[in-house]
């Protein structure tokens, strides 16, 4: 029984440290991207300029699978993005297939000090076909971040 507990408590710390692996196909979790904006939010605060080149590189454990971390200036100029199709958009411009203004939803609803949600259809890295997508995103200073997941 105790050997459980501690097993348990175990994979607990390793859910909340963003730690556990990917599910099947390398999709990432709600948990998973949430604590990897945790993570993002960390390391921009130690060490702006390292933190965004690991963003870019998807280094440091900032980018596993579809998981990803973004950036976008208050202004919503892109800042960073692993993809190299993003470079130069802003948020005040996109749109999802449905012509949802996800863009514009961050940008109106990121706060410092907390963590909000938008729904909207993306496609994934490397794709064209818009899926499904949350994506978790706050404000850290001038910079908007985001990590998305995809349903």
């Amino acid at each position: 029984m105790k050997r459980h507990l501690v097993a348990g408590l175990a994979l607990a710390l390793g859910l909340a440290a963003g730690g556990a692996a990917l599910a099947e196909g390398g999709k990432g979790t709600a948990a998973q991207a949430k604590a990897m904006l945790e993570r993002a939010v960390a390391a921009l605060k130690a060490d702006r300029p390292a933190a965004l080149a690991a963003f870019k590189a998807r280094a440091d454990g900032f980018g596993e699978g579809d998981l990803y971390v973004f950036c976008n200036g208050l202004d919503g100029a892109s800042i960073e993005h692993p993809n190299p199709a993003m470079a130069g958009t802003n948020l005040n411009t996109l749109k999802d297939a449905n012509g949802k203004e996800f863009g514009r939803i961050i940008l109106r609803e990121a706060q410092e000090g907390r963590i909000s949600t938008v729904d909207y259809e993306f496609p994934e890295l490397g794709g064209t076909k818009p899926l499904p997508k949350e994506t978790f995103f706050t404000r850290i200073g001038t910079l908007i971040c985001g990590v998305g997941y995809y349903r």
